[in-house]
């Protein structure tokens, strides 16, 4: 009985992909069409018959079909499971793409599928309405506001259309910021260290094949040309940007991206230049996210396995993420990729909505999912274990960009290795509210001399012993493991001091190790001539700001435009251990048997301008402690 079900429904289908029999011609007159039909119910042509038969077996196929996938969908809730849509002319699909991703169970392969249901599924399968209530819930809470919704649903992935910030993506709505800024990290690292041909090359998913060296593409913007950057390149470099956050949230298997059911892809087919926007506007007007039953009627999701496809896919679907439904698509795209029961697994508390209250931003556990594929909600590095099977979950692995935050500089958290040395030397900067880049153009800037890296060791030495998590101070018996592990003999009246209280903390630990000499593993340098670096960082604002139209406009000249916000800083990280000393002559004592009067040796060192500061000082300086840092204009702003 059942292999007949199965060759009846193969029947159906194949019935379904022919067209249908056109109807005999009628060779008698109206008035006897009544007789016609009475005569063939008492006895039917085999044409007639095998139309007959067609029909129902194609209604019981269809209803047989909706059956499974209902059943489908109700066992497996809260799992995104996309069917390999019919591919686009330009890009193959190979049989190991459409094998990745099932469909629902029962579903037939794309090949058996009706032309009809191939036209519904080709930009992705709708959410079922358990995965729906279960996104939305997970995103926004049961309390969310209008205003909040308002903001994510009014924010576009768009590059600035100022010349001096081309390379940046435009911010209007402060709650998706963690979401654009942490995209502008990585379209950062395609301009400024991929080639030429890494940047058009699509299968070149990840940095795994870019060296960390200093490329010809960054010469361009040496200077801070960034007017030079080619819209092209641009969007290249946003494309790729995204499918390589998908793909790492997506275990660097699929990526799944989200789409809107309104809007009739694909638009570049059909329009060109302003022309998609305007498309794109018009199908979008009206509509509002507020519900999960919104979620379920709008949205549609395609999963790839493949980065040509993915690439090609997401490039089509350009235009969409650069409408106003950009920020929250893509957000939705990262979490359907990771997986919605993967990313409440990753997170030490997944009652708490990922856009937080009362202001709509965007949470730690969606910056880290972007920068490093999993929601979880620490920066520190790996696992911090609490006992008794408890434990707290950070950066597990080495990243490609990475992380600074204002609160780490308040002692609200620590910020591990791994986000403050990323592969390429690109941040998220966060404060309270808002998340902004710092980067630079050489790589050089992250390599470490003598000194510095020996103030690694200790640091990672004295975190491995910290169970405060991320206060700042350890036990006793803690100190006694870093000085074994690092060299490290403190006099006993030192010691003695530093255990006084049972615990040590890490500022008091630091200050007894800058009057040690280096002879016992201290990092007192007599020269104070070593350590020193010079260096340039950029500050990026996506927020955009009133400011006058050219930087040397005089008064009353110059119009007021609206543009992201850039900031060159020079960055100088002093050879001795506190700004007072790097600022003053260096004083160098005189060693026996030189003729030098008995007099003590002047070394010039280089007098810098007066130190400047901003609450940006205080996150770089949670990088390079000690760094004095200078711009010209107004101060960069992290909020």
């Amino acid at each position: 009985m059942a292999d007949q079900e199965e060759e009846d429904l193969r029947m159906a289908l194949r019935m379904s992909l022919q067209p249908s029999p056109p109807e005999a011609k009628r060779s008698k007159p109206r008035e006897n069409a009544g007789i016609q039909s009475v005569s063939s119910n008492s006895e039917e042509s085999p044409e007639a018959k095998n139309r007959k038969l067609q029909r129902e077996l194609m209604a019981a196929a269809a209803e047989k079909r909706m059956m499974l996938a209902k059943n489908a969908a109700s066992a497996k809730a809260g799992r995104v499971a996309v069917a390999v849509a019919v591919p686009e002319p330009s890009i193959p699909v190979t049989k190991a793409e459409r094998s990745v991703v099932a469909g629902p169970v029962g579903q037939k392969p794309e090949a058996e599928c009706t032309r009809e249901e191939a036209k519904n599924v080709t930009f992705g399968e709708e959410l079922s309405s358990a995965e729906a209530d279960q996104l939305f819930s997970m995103v926004f809470g049961s309390g969310v506001s209008k205003d909040i919704l308002a903001q994510w649903s009014h924010q576009g992935i768009r590059f600035s259309s100022d010349q001096e910030t081309s390379m940046g993506l435009v911010q209007h709505e402060g709650g998706p910021c963690g979401v654009l800024a942490t995209i502008q990290a990585f379209v950062l690292k395609y301009l400024l260290f991929a080639t030429d041909e890494e940047g058009k090359d699509a299968t070149s998913l990840t940095s795994q094949n870019m060296g960390a060296r200093r490329l010809s593409r960054s010469e361009c913007v040496t200077l801070g040309n960034f007017a030079s950057l080619t819209e092209d390149g641009k969007a290249r470099a946003l494309v790729h940007s995204m499918m390589e956050i998908l793909f790492s949230c997506g275990c660097k298997k699929r990526a799944t991206v989200a789409t809107l059911s309104v809007i009739n892809l694909p638009v570049e087919d059909r329009s060109e230049g302003g022309q998609k926007d305007d498309i794109i506007a018009k199908a979008l007007e009206g509509l509002q996210i507020e519900s999960a039953s919104d979620l379920h009627k709008f949205l549609r999701v395609k999963t790839y396995s493949s980065a040509t496809s993915a690439f090609h896919g997401l490039k089509s679907m350009l235009p969409i993420f650069q409408s106003r439904m950009g920020a929250i698509l893509f957000l939705i795209s990262a979490l359907l990729s990771r997986g919605l029961e993967s990313v409440q697994a990753d997170r030490d508390d997944p009652s708490l909505p990922l856009v937080t209250a009362p202001f709509g931003h965007a949470s730690q556990e969606i910056v880290n999912l972007l920068l490093c594929g999993l929601a979880v909600p620490n920066v520190f590095d790996g696992r911090m274990d609490l006992g008794g099977g408890m434990f707290l979950k950070g950066i597990p692995t080495s990243v490609e960009v990475g992380f600074l935050t204002l609160l780490e500089s308040l002692n609200f958290c620590k910020v591990g290795q791994h986000l403050k040395c990323p592969k390429w030397p690109i941040w998220v900067v966060g404060s309270e509210s808002h998340y902004t880049v710092l980067f630079a153009l050489d790589t050089h800037v992250q390599d470490e001399n003598e000194l510095e890296e020996r103030e690694s060791q200790i640091r990672k030495a004295f975190d491995a012993q910290d169970q405060s998590g991320g206060g700042g101070f350890i036990s006793v018996e803690g100190l006694h493991q870093v000085l074994r592990e690092t060299n490290i003999s403190l006099p006993p009246e030192k010691l003695d001091h530093l255990c006084s209280t049972g615990f040590i903390v890490w500022s008091e630990f630091w200050q007894v190790l800058l009057e040690l000499d280096r002879s016992s593993g201290g990092l007192k340098d007599s020269t104070g001539l070593m350590g020193k670096k010079v260096f340039d960082l950029y500050h990026f604002n996506g927020i955009a700001k009133s400011v006058l139209n050219g930087s040397q406009a005089t008064s009353g000249g110059g119009s007021p435009v609206q543009r992201p916000r850039l900031t060159k800083l020079r960055v100088s990280v002093p050879p001795r251990w506190t700004p007072e000393e790097f600022m003053a002559d260096v004083v160098v004592p005189s060693g026996p048997g030189e003729n030098n009067s008995g007099k003590d040796t002047v070394i010039e060192v280089t007098q810098l301008e007066p130190p400047q500061h901003a609450p940006l000082v205080d996150c770089i300086r949670t990088r390079w402690p000690r760094a004095v840092c200078n711009w010209s204009g107004d101060p960069p702003s992290i909020v």
